[in-house]
């Protein structure tokens, strides 16, 4: 089983939305690895996971998000 992979953001990489797109330049995805634009959450929970390839996205330890319950 491949490893997953976790991609670690700063609060000001999300969007004005708090979530951010996979596939990701931040995630180091080859071109035949991608898959369709997916826009994942990442404020609400501070981690948000793609349904296509699994790859993590969380904020890194300390972040906060401003604006977002």
């Amino acid at each position: 089983m491949p490893t997953q992979a976790v991609v670690e953001l700063l609060a000001k990489e999300l969007n004005h939305q708090g979530g951010v797109f996979c596939p990701s330049p931040k995630a180091d995805m080859k071109l035949w690895n991608s898959h369709p634009k997916v826009y994942l959450d990442v404020a609400r929970t501070g981690e948000a996971k793609c349904p296509y390839c699994g790859t993590v996205y969380r904020l890194k330890a300390g972040e906060q998000v401003a604006g977002h319950h």
